[in-house]
């Protein structure tokens, strides 16, 4: 995920006029950075523009034609090279961002420099970008969420800038939202609403007064982010659970790539989790955190890569910010992709095969996550179990850590591979989830999963007291079926995992 970055070096010229060039690109594009937006180009095209025109009303719709014409020859650069590369998401993210803050910034030099030129001892004004725009991540149509900072009130100037700014950026039909607020209304606020401290918690300083930038960084870390962290916790995992009950199941025929579970968002919550409470900056740090191992961490970046991909092919193909993947697109995305028939299957359906391969990815690591959290006491267990919970009797070599089915010892575990069936049986006799440390361990060693495992005798009875013993097998059967054991031991099922 990309970086929420922390604010930029000041500019050489007088911030409070917001005179400055396009922040540095966050990474590697898919263009070079002067194909995707000219900053000298366009700042030298609107002062040319300003000496000669001095109607205000007409040197602005001069600045939206040239700032228009920018925009469609960046975006048709990015486009051009997403289809020449199409499971470049991250670069795509990041180039969608570059340009978005050129045109941001250069909306903010005509309003400043030439609309509304500062009085003397103008309080500064600071330009930050927020929510996903502030970490970095714009899929073609995404909104462009922007706080405009002050230090004690928004003045009458202030309030002239940001007017001209936001009817420039609407006239390119950017879809903004917009905030103008000081340091102080940031915390009130932010402690009253999650939503707006999510936003907050990925800011990015983009023009004005770095000064002003840098100083509600650390007071938003100070007085509104620490010591809240279980408040906080609590409150997306309860957005989760809710989005989900609108989503519906992983498995749904048309999934929403953004909202649905094992979508974007499910990452992305794992990650605000980790950075508010843990003070993580960037995505490879869940690793030295500990909430994820190495393997781990990357099935995080496969699945973010695959589903930011689908996303911008969805809004490309469509011209407009869709996040469902109806029948129609994917095919559609299918074939941006490259995925084409195969073996007597269609193209589409092994692209839908990817797809739910990686939801369910995003449902395991979401799961690991979780058990961090208990771990640490940042997530409260229901209540009922709190009061009423009984620790259940598991057989030798097996515990019980956080209500969860867990090995006592691996070594011991792995020294009869049937016992790569057994937990799972134990799992249905005890009722308990398995925990996911027990799930690395079965992942990691399908390898002892042989001819010889699949021949044994009682290794077929375990599997067929699985399906008949224990009353619904249902939940056994996904579990294995995510972790890879029954393709597996059943190998004629593999061609069918994640369809």
């Amino acid at each position: 995920m990309t970086l929420p970055h922390r604010a930029s070096p000041a500019p050489d010229s007088d911030p409070a006029q917001g005179d400055r060039l396009t922040p540095a690109p966050l990474g590697a594009l898919l263009c070079a950075p002067g194909e995707i937006f000219d900053a000298d180009a366009v700042r030298a095209a609107l002062d040319r523009a300003a000496r000669d025109e001095r109607d205000p009303a007409r040197l602005r719709n001069a600045a939206v034609r040239l700032l228009r014409e920018a925009n469609a020859q960046g975006r048709a650069c990015i486009a051009d090279a997403f289809a020449d590369d199409p499971f470049a998401a991250r670069p795509l993210t990041r180039s969608y961002t570059y340009l978005t803050d050129g045109l941001v910034t250069a909306a903010l030099h005509m309003a400043t420099r030439h609309l509304h030129p500062a009085p003397e001892d103008e309080p500064p004004l600071s330009l930050i970008a927020v929510g996903g725009y502030g970490r970095g991540e714009m899929a073609p149509f995404s909104d462009v969420d922007l706080l405009f900072l002050t230090r004690d009130r928004i003045t009458p100037w202030a309030e002239s800038v940001i007017e001209a700014m936001l009817y420039i950026l609407w006239d390119l039909k950017l879809k903004v939202g917009h905030a103008s607020r000081t340091i102080r209304d940031c915390i009130k606020l932010g402690g009253e609403d999650f939503t707006i401290r999510t936003a907050l918690l990925e800011h990015r300083f983009l023009a004005g007064d770095p000064d002003l930038a840098g100083l509600l960084d650390r007071r938003l870390r100070d007085e509104l982010f620490s010591g809240t962290g279980r408040d906080f916790v609590e409150a997306k995992l309860a957005e989760r659970d809710a989005r989900h009950v609108k989503q519906g199941e992983r498995y749904m025929v048309e999934p929403n790539v953004k909202e649905g579970k094992g979508g974007l968002r499910d990452l992305q919550s794992l990650f605000w989790i980790a950075k508010h409470t843990h003070d993580v900056q960037e995505a490879a740090q869940l690793v030295s955190a500990g909430f994820l191992q190495a393997d781990e961490f990357d099935t995080f970046v496969q699945a973010e890569n695959f589903l930011w991909a689908v996303r911008a092919h969805l809004h490309l193909i469509t011209g407009r910010p869709t996040e469902q993947l109806t029948f129609d697109m994917q095919v559609e995305v299918a074939d941006r992709m490259g995925y084409k028939d195969s073996a007597g299957r269609r193209g589409v359906e092994l692209f839908m095969q990817d797809y739910f391969r990686q939801a369910t990815s995003v449902g395991d690591l979401t799961r690991i996550f979780m058990t961090k959290l208990e771990a640490e006491h940042l997530k409260s267990e229901p209540l009922l179990e709190r009061i009423f919970r009984r620790k259940p009797k598991v057989r030798p070599g097996y515990e019980v850590i956080g209500n969860r089915l867990a090995i006592a010892d691996p070594q011991a575990f792995l020294a009869d591979k049937l016992n790569l069936l057994r937990l799972f049986e134990e799992g249905l006799r005890t009722g308990m989830l398995i925990h996911p440390d027990a799930m690395r361990l079965v992942t990691a060693n399908l390898d002892l999963i042989d001819d010889g495992m699949r021949n044994d005798a009682e290794a077929q009875r375990l599997f067929l007291d699985l399906l008949l013993k224990h009353g619904n097998p249902e939940r056994a059967l996904r579990r294995m079926n995510e972790l890879g054991v029954l393709s597996a031991f059943v190998p004629e099922f593999e061609p069918i995992v994640a369809m």
